[in-house]
């Protein structure tokens, strides 16, 4: 939603982006003029001690208030467009309805996922609150001025079955232009930042200690000869370069909620662990490539976090190979840990099977190559053996970590992973735009551009 305010904010329209507080608001978006952050109260804190329930009732009474308040008198002009992103659909759905209705505004519901499907995941797909939610979602989302999709299979499955009126269009999730892969440069200043990320007692003696002033574990400095002549200390200094004995850095990005099975991951971890053992200590195997350490950093927070990472202290104990950490990032330094890592891990699952995972978005943008959960409309996204390897349980995923990473840092599989994603980022926007290469990558601001823009500048 914020790449979508930067985009209409760089069209020229007062953007004023609504919701609630949590991460900073990328820096790109702030520096823009005519945009405007509205923060919503949060509900009371005695919500979360009560029962489903009634905490449930409290918080949709609550925040009818708060965002009918806002969209009907804090924003004292009509806005030409309101854009809401489903989900969550209840109560947000129906209150866009009724003030574009009342305000003679124009709706653009971003259709991302199935609200009723997401609560299905906690209650079941029989539960009454369920079967209410996606009465609730499919009359108040049926009727908007535009409908854009994050996937084919998603549009194909609202129009059949839910009759939708609007304009229509698939705009596939894609990166902002600053998403990209790290130059070592870029990867020393990230290391050097992060450092005290890296002092956790659980990679003590794991990773490779700086081994020169000013190195990290993951890039290496030299001095010049004497004879050099620069003018400050820090000129003085070569280069960076990536560490020859580094570790592989994996990362998975997730919010810690039940469509995501982490299960998987600690198996196939373990599994890896299982494997590097007998190959590293096996001679007569080095030939064909012994398998490196791994630093599996997870990223996020979310409800099912303490659980899982308690699990992954107890196991890593018994480890020699693999390390696994979880980080949370400000805005800035994502997109650059992305940039600087070997390899992404996806565990999305999709509770509809009809939206994409953003963090493979992410990962792409930042020239990442990805093992991602198979699921219906992953193909979409992800091509199996081009720009990705695709998975359908554990034991899949650790063979792929094995093939992909055998002989680091110069395995030949991954590297032909990235070239791939090199290639279609290089791809001339008139190719993309005419269809002729389905499903290739661009940066958002170009998809955005050739997909809503002319729906929201057109003359009616």
């Amino acid at each position: 939603m914020m790449y979508h305010a930067e985009s209409f904010a760089k069209l020229g329209f007062r953007t004023y982006l609504i919701g609630y507080r949590g991460s900073k608001p990328v820096p790109s978006l702030t520096s823009l003029p005519h945009v405007h952050l509205h923060y919503l109260p949060e509900p009371p804190t005695f919500v979360g001690k009560v029962s489903f329930g009634l905490s449930a009732l409290v918080k949709i009474v609550y925040q009818t208030f708060s965002i009918l308040y806002t969209l009907m008198f804090a924003m004292t002009h009509p806005p030409e467009f309101i854009v809401v992103q489903n989900p969550p659909s209840i109560p947000t759905l129906a209150l866009v309805w009724l003030v574009g209705r009342v305000r003679a505004t124009k709706v653009i519901i971003d259709w991302h996922n199935l609200g009723h499907s997401i609560l299905a995941l906690k209650l079941g797909h029989a539960h009454p609150f369920v079967m209410i939610a996606k009465r609730f979602e499919k009359i108040f989302g049926r009727s908007a001025y535009a409908h854009l999709f994050v996937t084919e299979a998603m549009r194909d499955h609202l129009v059949n079955d839910w009759n939708l009126v609007g304009k229509m269009a698939v705009l596939y999730d894609r990166p902002p232009s600053h998403f990209h892969r790290c130059l070592p440069p870029e990867v020393h200043e990230l290391f050097i930042r992060i450092g005290p990320s890296l002092k956790d007692p659980v990679l003590k003696d794991f990773l490779p200690k700086p081994n020169a002033p000013y190195s990290t574990e993951f890039t290496t400095t030299s001095w010049p000869s004497r004879d050099s002549r620069v003018s400050s200390l820090h000129s003085q200094i070569n280069m960076p370069k990536l560490r020859e004995d580094r570790v592989a850095l994996l990362i998975s990005s997730t919010s810690w909620t039940p469509d995501e099975d982490f299960n998987i991951l600690l198996e196939a971890l373990a599994l890896y662990e299982e494997r590097a053992r007998t190959v590293n200590d096996n001679l007569e195997s080095s030939s064909l490539g012994k398998l490196p350490k791994i630093w599996m950093v997870i990223t996020g927070k979310g409800p099912l976090r303490t659980m899982y990472m308690s699990r992954v202290l107890k196991l890593q104990e018994q480890w020699k190979f693999v390390r696994c950490s979880s980080l949370w990032l400000e805005a800035e330094d994502y997109p650059l840990l992305l940039g600087s890592a070997d390899l992404g891990i996806c565990l999305h699952a999709s509770s509809s099977a009809l939206d994409l995972p953003m963090k493979v978005v992410d990962m792409f943008g930042c020239g990442l190559p990805v093992c991602a959960l198979d699921f219906k409309c992953l193909p979409e996204l992800v091509k199996d053996g081009r720009n990705g390897m695709v998975f359908k349980g554990s034991g899949e995923l650790a063979n792929q970590m094995e093939a992909l990473l055998k002989s680091f840092p110069n395995s030949a599989r991954l590297e032909a992973l990235r070239s791939s994603l090199r290639e279609a980022a290089k791809l001339p926007d008139a190719l993309l735009s005419s269809g002729s290469v389905e499903g290739e990558w661009c940066s958002w601001a170009d998809n955005w551009n050739r997909t809503v823009k002319p729906l929201v500048l057109r003359d009616e």
